[in-house]
């Protein structure tokens, strides 16, 4: 396995290798695989002066995994955080099944800007058992966060995207919190243009037995999600096609306006230097339940950024506490040019430790400290 992971460096050339399903691997060695396995990647991709990177994904929330080898850890690079994706995705559709049970109130999603696992030792209802250990000494950069992605999508039943489940105005509203976190953003494939085709498990074995095991288990998991009827088969070729995306719809109407709001996103990540440092020290969360509001600070030397997001049905008023200073704002989700409904977050805040603010249903605005 070491070696193939290698061939795939040297022979392809590749920069980065996701590791399936890390908690299903049995390993009780004094040097274990992972370990050896991060250990021969990097060094050989060092004697080929290159950085090369392992992000690995695993539902134990096991912090070892990305951990240095000297504290003890396996070393690799990053690896998906689920208990980001639950907290947030519950939050914007309010299903629980399966092990969405767990999650549910919004201080899950700001305990995942914080530390990163939701579930750090505590009681899992979905498990019936304690479930994963403390993240809060990995840095930001080696959490991935993402609000779709196709295990996610393809583990529905019917395979939809977010944007089959939720109102445009909370597409938007999931990407500044993904875009705008501290960790490694990842977009699902056609995510940033709000793809409507879904994106159903498919497979191409010729082993028999395989193909029908594979059709059992899907069954099997849906049944524990408690959704109802015949799963699309899927060594099917039509369950292939239907994932196909339609590029073209990033042309037109809102599916055009999705793509530059994801551009303008990115753009201000890239440029603001609050938001291009990965540092939860340089992160603070607020989390007012009662209003489903988020409060970000986030912050580089002088240059200071706020973000209010409501993930609320209805419009809010509300005194924040906001940091001390005058505040200009630089993105609002809800304005017309994003095909909002309009805009009623003024374009500069006053602060002396509080400040006055009324949000729009599903929506957010970014504030930058003028200096």
């Amino acid at each position: 396995f070491i070696e193939n992971a290698i061939y795939w460096l040297t022979e392809f050339h590749i920069d980065a290798l996701r590791l399936d399903a890390l908690h299903a691997i049995l390993d009780i060695s004094s040097y274990p695989f992972l370990e050896e396995l991060a250990l021969v990647f990097h060094e050989q991709a060092a004697q080929m002066k290159r950085q090369a990177y392992l992000i690995g994904e695993s539902a134990a929330n096991d912090a070892r995994i990305v951990r240095s080898r000297n504290l003890g850890g396996y070393g690799l690079d990053a690896q998906w955080n689920d208990d980001f994706h639950h907290s947030l995705h519950v939050l914007l559709t309010g299903e629980q099944p399966g092990y969405y049970q767990d999650f549910g109130q919004l201080q899950h999603l700001a305990k995942a800007f914080e530390e990163g696992f939701v579930y750090s030792g505590q009681y899992s209802r979905h498990r019936q058992r304690r479930h994963g250990v403390s993240s809060k000494d990995i840095p930001a950069h080696r959490l991935v966060t993402f609000a779709q992605n196709h295990d996610q999508i393809g583990n529905r039943f019917n395979s939809e995207r977010l944007s089959q489940i939720v109102p445009f105005e909370a597409l938007k509203l999931a990407a500044g919190i993904v875009l705008l976190s501290p960790f490694i953003p990842l977009l699902f494939m056609g995510e940033e243009y709000g793809e409507t085709a879904p994106f159903p498990y498919f497979i191409s074995h010729s082993d028999p037995d395989l193909i029908e095991a594979v059709r059992k288990g899907r069954q099997d998991e849906f049944a524990a999600f408690h959704w109802q009827g015949k799963s699309p088969d899927p060594q099917d070729e039509a369950t292939y096609s239907r994932a196909k995306l339609n590029h073209n719809l990033r042309c037109n109407g809102q599916h055009r306006v999705l793509l530059e709001f994801h551009k303008q996103l990115v753009r201000l990540r890239k440029e603001t230097p609050a938001l291009a440092y990965l540092s939860k020290d340089n992160t603070d969360i607020r989390a007012i339940e009662k209003h489903k509001l988020l409060l970000l600070h986030r912050w580089k030397g002088d240059n200071e950024v706020i973000v209010l997001f409501s993930l609320n049905n209805n419009q809010t008023a509300i005194t924040l506490p906001v940091p001390a200073g005058r505040w200009q704002k630089w993105l609002d989700s809800a304005e017309e040019r994003w095909q909002g409904k309009g805009s009623i977050v003024p374009e500069r805040l006053s602060s002396k430790g509080e400040a006055a603010i009324t949000l729009g249903p599903w929506s957010f605005a970014l504030f930058i400290k003028e200096t």
